[in-house]
């Protein structure tokens, strides 16, 4: 399915997977709307892109900004026809170790910004011949590893709600997808000390696109995503 004229909202695009992504649907012919903090890191990446696009600076935790963001893009775009939920933090560490304010923002944005943000954009998901909501989860809610408990906790949760709401979706017209990578070269860790290959951002980003882009019969519900050097 062609993905022209499409509209597309991106979070966590001012680096990493977002970026990638927000690049990878421009070039398949979406309209893009970059949302992150970083708001002169989005106008390079917007920049770069030969395609409509639309920058908004928002802290996926702030409701209030995902609200005002939601505002602007419906009133620039008569739809939204792709969601991708990427924003994402890394904080923690082993649960004895840590203060409950350093494991708490892994839940704030990898799950509640999730929550923010989809709650917000659905309505007008909902208006869109098909809509996609496709939000980056991670391996780790499936295999979790030592030290990473909060960041975890935030993967199974959004594996969780998104898997709920593709049963309330089944009767309308979106389809859900969970996108788990596996070691990726991002700000979040540049894996220097795993000695095996780490993915690149645009490994992911070329998944997200090509799950967009099915036949409105075809949902692919949950993909892995793995580097061929096993973690």
């Amino acid at each position: 399915m062609s993905l022209a004229g499409r509209t597309a909202v991106v979070t966590g695009a001012s680096s990493g997977i977002g970026e990638a992504t927000a690049q990878a649907l421009a070039d398949a012919g979406c309209s893009v709307v970059l949302v992150a903090r970083r708001k002169k890191r989005m106008d390079s990446i917007a920049g770069e892109i030969d395609g409509e696009t639309l920058v908004f600076p928002a802290d996926v935790t702030d409701k209030d900004a995902v609200a005002e963001m939601v505002d602007q893009v419906l009133s620039a775009f008569d739809s939204v026809d792709v969601l991708v939920n990427n924003a994402g933090v890394a904080s923690g560490g082993p649960v004895v170790e840590t203060e409950l304010n350093e494991l708490r923002p892994s839940i704030r944005v990898n799950l509640e910004g999730v929550m923010n943000v989809t709650h917000a954009l659905l309505p007008g998901i909902l208006d869109s011949n098909l809509g996609d909501v496709i939000t980056v989860s991670s391996l780790s809610a499936r295999y979790p590893q030592e030290g990473g408990s909060s960041y975890t906790a935030s993967k199974f949760g959004v594996n969780g709600f998104m898997r709920s709401l593709r049963k309330e979706m089944s009767e309308e017209d979106v389809r859900i997808t969970i996108v788990m990578p596996g070691p990726v070269i991002t700000e979040l860790n540049d894996w220097e000390h795993w000695d095996g290959q780490a993915m690149e951002p645009r490994d992911v980003a070329e998944t997200i696109v090509f799950a967009a882009s099915r036949p409105p019969r075809v949902e692919l519900k949950e993909i892995s995503v793995d580097s061929t050097d096993k973690f």
